[in-house]
């Protein structure tokens, strides 16, 4: 078996009569889809707009980017447990409409949301730049509580997602690739010569506002479980969580995770991939043994000969990384870990709360407290305000000409523990 993910390129993007994709362009029906997601009682109001690359346009507090998406000829739905059973996902054709994006913004969730500038240094930082983005902002009720208040911006963004996914249903695809999805008896004999690598995919689950969802369960209910890798390109996890913006692992990061997509470069030539392990990060420490015992011993029944482990958030997940990493070393299987670090404005600090000699092969996504001057735009989408609060920010941040003066934390997917970001190193 396999999926085929087809993608239906989007080169503009503009306000019409009638949603459809013509000549590489998206057309919405603005009153349509904002009836369509005008149904969450628990927002007052809602308003659309459009954000393209090298415009001076600023949107903020984002809470998360979701790329359009549609199932073909079959049941299951894209994002499922939330928009549909909890199918299982990750096989078939699945359509993509690539180059577009919604965002969701509006009154702050949690403190740590994030910025997109769409021009200017700060789209610099973030892949998010360069996409045509379709903006939601969520004008919530009185009195809302933080927790409903992301239920319902979540649930818009992820019907909003599925409205504009449609658009790309029924109309010629660009180009086709297709990912192999072989169980691991038939995977072994194909691959007997190719070392087996598996990927340890860590997800924020530390609490209220830091979740992260799986065919609709929240994480932190899980024990460690293998997936196919192709069902993250089908919506099979959900970020539902406020953990600093540049580390933060957006629905769009999940759907188009780049450590998957490179693995499966390399699978049936170099290594034979044969899955993920989907694991979480936890508060208290039994639940940190607990996880990484069941994660270790998952990559040890599989017999493989390497893993990928990926971080998302800092601080206390650092705990959860070290001890995934040491104690599958300790069983005689080689680790790289990626993450990022926070080692201080001057970069001199501790780059990460826990260490282990074991932790031997580590990708940096970048130091988060760098500072860094946005300019005023032309306009904000959203709130400006909310740079004197948001995590990387402090009191003062915004200046009276517009201008923002925040670490990159502060910027959505600036530093992202997958690795899928803009920034890079080099020998001095």
């Amino acid at each position: 078996m396999s999926l085929k993910l087809g993608n239906v390129i989007v080169t503009d993007i503009t306000f019409g009569d009638k949603t459809e994709v013509k000549e590489s362009v998206l057309t919405i029906n603005k009153e349509e889809m904002l009836e369509v997601l005008s149904t969450q009682s628990s927002i007052a109001s809602i308003e659309l707009d459009i954000a393209k690359p090298g415009e001076l346009v600023r949107i903020m507090p984002v809470k998360d980017v979701i790329e359009p998406r549609v199932k073909i000829d079959s049941e299951a739905n894209i994002f499922p447990g939330f928009l549909g059973k909890p199918e299982i996902v990750g096989e078939g054709i699945t359509h993509v409409l690539k180059g577009v994006n919604v965002v969701t913004t509006g009154k702050i969730v949690g403190f740590q949301e994030g910025i997109i500038d769409m021009d200017g240094v700060g789209a610099e930082y973030t892949p998010f730049s360069k996409t045509l983005n379709v903006v939601i902002n969520c004008h919530p009720i009185e009195g809302l509580k933080q927790h409903e208040h992301e239920v319902a911006v979540r649930m818009i963004g992820l019907k909003a997602a599925q409205y504009l996914g449609e658009a790309a249903k029924d109309v010629e695809v660009n180009e086709y690739t297709e990912y192999e999805t072989l169980n691991l008896v038939d995977s072994y004999t194909k691959y007997k010569d190719l070392p087996k690598v598996a990927y340890v995919y860590m997800l924020q689950s530390q609490g209220l506002l830091h979740d992260t969802y799986v065919y609709g369960v929240d994480a932190k209910k899980i024990l460690p479980t293998l997936m196919k890798p192709t069902e993250m390109m089908d919506g099979a996890i959900i970020s539902g969580n406020c953990v600093s913006a540049c580390d933060k692992n957006t629905t769009y990061h999940h759907l188009n995770n780049p450590i998957i997509h490179d693995l499966y470069e390399r699978h049936g030539k170099e290594i034979n991939f044969v899955g993920v392990i989907v694991t979480n990060e936890n508060v208290t420490l039994l639940d940190k043994v607990r996880s990484s015992n069941f994660t270790a011993k998952l990559v040890e029944t599989l017999g493989v000969d390497g893993v990928i482990i990926s971080e998302e958030g800092f601080g206390n997940p650092d705990t959860d990384l070290i001890m995934n990493c040491t104690k599958i070393e300790q069983k005689g299987i080689k680790t790289v870990l990626v993450t990022d670090e926070y080692a201080g404005r001057d970069g001199a600090s501790q780059s990460l709360a826990d260490a282990n000699k074991l932790a031997n092969a580590v990708v940096t996504g970048g130091n988060a407290n760098e500072v860094i001057t946005l300019p005023p735009m032309d306009k904000i989408i959203g709130f400006a305000e909310v740079a004197d609060v948001i995590a990387g920010g402090f009191d003062g941040s915004l200046s009276k000409d517009g201008s923002i003066t925040v670490e990159i934390q502060a910027i959505t997917g600036a530093t992202n523990e997958l690795g899928f970001n803009k920034l890079s190193a080099k020998n001095l």
